[in-house]
């Protein structure tokens, strides 16, 4: 069974400081192929992050920063009733970035039209 290449091992050995070798659940050793970086399982929190960091272009600033915030703030909800989903400072910085520059560009954009 083990010649035949199509047979996956359930379970690899692993060595704890000279003790006896233990078989552990591949799964459990097997880290996922972003190292957690990428919230891939929570997209609300990686597209507030990526409007957060595109409200910085000034023309579209402002339709881009208020679905960063509503978006992190669903993100945030979503890592909330599930833990095993990541993104949490993803959907905080668009929370940030969004609230900021809603202000910032929605100021700037008040200010233009009084001035005209």
């Amino acid at each position: 069974m083990s010649n035949d290449p199509t047979f996956q091992q359930p379970y690899q050995a692993s060595t704890f400081s000279g003790q006896t070798p233990v078989a552990l659940p591949v799964a459990a050793t097997a880290g996922d192929a972003t190292g957690g970086v990428i919230p891939y399982k929570n997209m609300p929190a990686l597209l507030a992050y990526y409007l957060g960091l595109f409200s910085l272009i000034p023309v579209v600033g402002l339709l881009l920063a208020v679905p960063a915030f509503i978006l992190g703030i669903i993100g945030l909800r979503k890592r909330a009733r599930n833990p095993a989903v990541k993104g949490s400072i993803h959907a905080w910085i668009g929370i940030v970035m969004g609230g900021l520059f809603t202000i910032a560009w929605g100021g700037l954009l008040v200010i233009a039209v009084l001035a005209s």
